[in-house]
């Protein structure tokens, strides 16, 4: 059998699309006869194997996608190896489009849906790099608002119901990304127990290192610990816009935060 001509015309047609040498362009296209999308699968394949063996490469970078639709909503990340390729227009598209998949998946962790896939291949051979799914997560029921720092490597998910509009719930997930100390909860009852029982414990051992009773002791515990969680849970912070409002007063009597995600690029491991 001859072998095909390709043009320069056909190689940089393939090129575009894949972003990969002219060379490599030309060889698949030699080996698929000229069949451009033949080519192009053959250099899926090629790539994802190569990239498949190298894994252990650092993904530190990315970003964090969020997708809205009505009463379901989803918060994803997407991990890069460089800075570059997590701000490259066709990976923030992709992280968009994955999120809007994993929005439709029952609610809680979601693994990779399958149809995004090929929009991950993508990225791979056009980049090189090690482009992996951090993680995911689906939430239903209610009201949904989001923010993602324009770095788009913090973004909040929030999830309410009753009576708040749009512009109060989305000033709240700014506040969620720009509070110190970082919300652990949305009530003073969500904050984590092995974090409430660790600071309670420090709160006594001090207590008690002073000098203080038993039920002193214990008396400046509750004390402190109500301050403490009005530091850290996200209903009694002070809103960041207007220190003296609280976030519990911005919601008012007709609403009720229910729960929400802070997700930061590269604070949990794969």
């Amino acid at each position: 059998m001859a072998q095909v001509e390709v043009s320069a015309k056909d190689v940089m047609k393939l090129r575009q699309k894949t972003g990969l040498s002219m060379m490599e362009c030309k060889k698949a296209l030699t080996e698929a006869g000229g069949d451009q999308d033949a080519a192009e699968e053959l250099l899926r394949k090629k790539l994802k194997g190569k990239m498949e063996t190298r894994t252990d490469r650092a993904a530190g970078e990315g970003r964090i996608g969020v997708a809205i639709d009505g009463d379901k909503a989803a918060i994803v990340e997407i991990r890069a190896e460089t800075d570059f390729t997590a701000k490259n227009e066709k990976f923030v598209e992709m992280t968009k489009s994955i999120a809007s998949a994993a929005k439709d998946a029952p609610a809680g962790e979601v693994a990779l849906p399958e149809s995004a896939a090929g929009a991950m291949d993508e990225i791979r051979i056009t980049t090189g790099e090690n482009i992996s799914y951090a993680r995911g997560k689906a939430l239903q029921g209610g009201t949904f608002a989001s923010y993602v720092h324009h770095d788009g490597k913090t973004g909040v998910l929030l999830q309410a119901e009753g009576d708040i509009d749009a512009s109060t719930l989305k000033d709240i997930c700014m506040h969620i990304v720009a509070a110190v100390p970082v919300p652990q909860g949305v009530n003073p009852e969500d904050v984590p127990q092995e974090l409430v029982e660790k600071e309670r414990k420090f709160r006594l051992e001090q207590a008690m290192e002073s000098g203080k009773n038993a039920e002193i002791a214990e008396m400046m515990v509750e004390g402190g610990m109500r301050k403490f969680f009005e530091t850290i849970a996200l209903v009694e912070q002070p809103f960041v816009k207007d220190p003296n409002t609280k976030i519990k007063d911005l919601v008012g009597s007709k609403g009720k935060l229910v729960h929400f995600e802070r997700w930061v690029v590269g604070e949990t491991a794969e």
